[in-house]
This record gives C-alpha cells, structure tokens and sequence, in this order.
C-alpha cells in the first residue's frame, strides 16, 4: 500500500562506539533481533575483521572493527518505525511452530527491513502493533517503568455495571499478579453485551482478560486503539504505514 507522508524521515541507526557483545551490536544496528543474531553468529554465519566468531557475546568496537554477515559488510541501517492494524487470528512472531499465519505473513510483500514487535498482541486480539527496527525506541516503549498509556476497546458477553468497572481500576489478584485498569469507561451496552474502553498503564500477560474474568465476564473481542497519543484511526485492517518523525517522537518515553 502507498506509504504515508512524512515530515522528515528518521535518522539511521546510530553506530555504537562503546564496546557492546557482537549480537546486541547486530540488533542495534537493525539488522536483526538479538535472538536471531545469536543464531547467526552461532551458526559461523558472522564475521569480525574476517575472521568467523561464534560468540555472540564477543565485545566489539563497531567504529573500529568491520562485522559482516554471510561475507557482507554490516552497516548502520535507516531506522523504520511501523503501525500495522493486526487482523485477529495472525500470531505476533516471526515463526510460528504449527505453522499458523504471523503478522510477518502479512507483510511479507512490503519490501520493509526486518522489523521487531514493539510489545506483543496475542492471537485472538486486533489492532495497533508497533513494528520497529530501532531497538532503543522500542525498548523505551515497552518499559514498564514508562507507564504509557495503551487504550483497548473490549467487548464483554453482559451488561458490566458500576461496581464492575470499579472493581477493575481498584485491581483484582490473579495467580500471583495484581491486575487492574487505569481507567475503565463503559462505551456502549446492548441486551447481551457491552463494550468499554480500557486504558492500562502496565501489561502483563492477557491482562484484561484475566481481569474480566476474574469478574465473570468473558471477552468476546479485544481491539488496541491507541498507545499514548498515537492512535489507530482509519487505518483498515491487516493494512501498515509508516510513522511519521512527530509520531515516532511523541511515543518515545526517553524524551518525556
């Protein structure tokens, strides 16, 4: 699809010039993830100044010694920021076992970089992913000491009342875990069931459907609308474009 507008493109990736493991190197340069550079270099598929290094944890000086993978030159790539409305059913990794379709399925005709998941949406749930090669921003994002606001709208099989929604903004224990919403709002409520707006703060593992269930309500569908002030807007679904340089700058939590 056509790529949107941008008010300038982002920077490259900056080189690193302190002296980091060659696998946290690969992935800083956007080049891979860390996991898949391990892999990599594991597999003697990376070299340094020539010569095959099968420790991923092998310090390097990237400023002055030459990395290359598969006998090609690794260099500093642009960096690439990613908002890709998630179809329910794709499965956020880059490979998936049982060979079910992943969101890289979908985006495999878009002639884009390798891209990491910025957090994670599981298989049953929809909407904003983030997608990114620029590790920092990324890790940034999905720190829980950022508390950045990530909005859902969920919908729930019954009619939840007052007490309900209080109940999850107060939180609930469940298997070892406080959960609990930031804010709760009720959207709208048919004879069968309803729809709200949650907005969380921190994320832990399927956090508002434990939480609902916990409060005997099954969720029926679950869709990420916003994280922090970007927000999903008319972007259809299983479609991607890129940030633009004010985008990416007010979901980044190192400049807050």
């Amino acid at each position: 699809m056509p790529r949107a507008p941008r008010s300038e493109r982002p920077p490259a990736a900056p080189i690193p010039s302190s002296r980091h493991g060659l696998a946290r190197v690969l992935s800083k340069l956007g080049t891979c993830s860390r996991s898949q550079a391990e892999q990599w270099v594991r597999a003697g598929r990376v070299s340094l100044d020539g010569r095959v290094v099968r420790d991923p944890y092998r310090p390097v000086l990237v400023d002055r010694q030459q990395i290359a993978v598969d006998g090609q030159p690794v260099k500093a790539v642009e960096h690439v920021h990613v908002v890709f409305n998630k179809p329910r059913g794709l499965i956020v990794s880059a490979a998936d076992e049982q060979g079910r379709d992943t969101v890289y399925t979908a985006l495999a005709a878009a002639g884009l970089p390798w891209l990491g998941p910025v957090g994670r949406l599981d298989k049953a749930s929809e909407g904003l992913l983030l997608l990114s090669n620029d590790t920092g921003w990324a890790a940034a994002i999905t720190d829980p000491i950022s508390h950045l606001d990530k909005t859902y709208h969920v919908q729930v099989s019954g009619q939840p009342g007052v007490a309900v929604l209080a109940a999850m903004q107060a939180g609930i224990a469940d298997g070892g875990d406080v959960l609990r919403a930031r804010r709760v709002t009720l959207l709208r409520a048919g004879e069968k069931n309803a729809w709200l707006e949650v907005v969380l703060d921190e994320g832990r593992n399927r956090h508002i459907r434990r939480l609902l269930a916990a409060l005997g309500f099954d969720v029926l569908r679950l869709i990420r609308v916003a994280i922090g002030s970007l927000v999903l807007g008319d972007l259809a679904k299983g479609q991607w474009r890129r940030l633009n340089a004010d985008e990416v700058s007010a979901v980044d939590t190192r400049k807050h």
